[in-house]
């Protein structure tokens, strides 16, 4: 009864996750960008823009200008979870791919760099008191869940031992639609709901700047007014229509 209830709790997660990021990433598609509004100095050619994304999305450039503080906090985090995401490919793959294999020994030290990335940006906004003053019980809250989620993972490393080939079995039957024995493990219940739960809000979240970077006009944009004249894509079907004015 356990692997059956997590195994379409997981279903339903996953299809939320999915339908929700996929749905807000066409609204972002469709979201017309009327101004030309480029944060210079920026680049003033495609490939120029191209390598701008790249070092803004792998790392943080803007906000290594604007707080070394922050920045050091949340490129441990992200880090640490793209390494422990990585990690955790070995219960769905079979045979584990050897890239996976040879991660697999960082994964716990990146487990720690993610729970203190986390703690760093939650404690900036409990006691700065700026930042305090614009936060929301959400911002608390995603927070509190991520770092439930490193936690019940660091657990299960240290404290609780679940029985990790279980735990493969129930994912590899999870992708296949069979429902497979739940390891006996009150750490591991924990977590996974603690995943699905984030999965489930994620599309919803102000977790969404990850894709929504990638669709910010005053990073995706060529510098180039002077040179061409910067219409959407309505703006100019109606100027098309109507003709010039004046």
């Amino acid at each position: 009864m356990a692997g059956t209830l997590m195994a379409l709790l997981f279903y339903l997660a996953v299809l939320v996750f999915a339908g929700g990021l996929l749905y807000r990433i066409a609204g972002y598609a469709r979201t017309p960008a009327p101004l030309k509004i480029p944060t210079t100095p920026a680049p003033t050619t495609r490939s120029g823009v191209v390598l701008r994304m790249a070092r803004e999305v792998l790392l943080f450039e803007s906000l290594f200008k604007a707080n070394l503080w922050i920045w050091g906090f949340g490129i441990l985090f992200h880090f640490g979870l793209a390494l422990v995401l990585a990690r955790h490919l070995r219960y769905f793959t079979e045979p584990v791919w050897g890239w996976v294999d040879l991660v697999q020994p960082f994964g716990i030290y990146a487990g720690f760099a993610m729970a203190l990335g986390l703690a760093g940006l939650w404690a900036r906004r409990l006691f700065v008191q700026r930042i305090r003053y614009i936060s929301t019980p959400s911002d608390h809250l995603m927070l509190v869940l991520l770092l439930a989620i490193a936690l019940s993972g660091l657990s299960m490393k240290f404290i609780d031992h679940p029985d990790v080939v279980a735990v493969k079995r129930f994912f590899e039957g999870w992708l296949q639609l069979s429902f497979q024995p739940f390891p006996d493990s009150a750490l591991l219940v924990l977590h996974l709901s603690c995943v699905a739960l984030l999965l489930l809000i994620f599309p919803f979240s102000k977790l969404l700047h990850a894709p929504g970077v990638f669709f910010s006009p005053t990073r995706n944009q060529v510098d180039n007014p002077r040179e061409h004249r910067h219409l959407s894509s309505w703006a100019a079907a109606r100027y098309e229509g109507e003709g010039p004015r004046g």
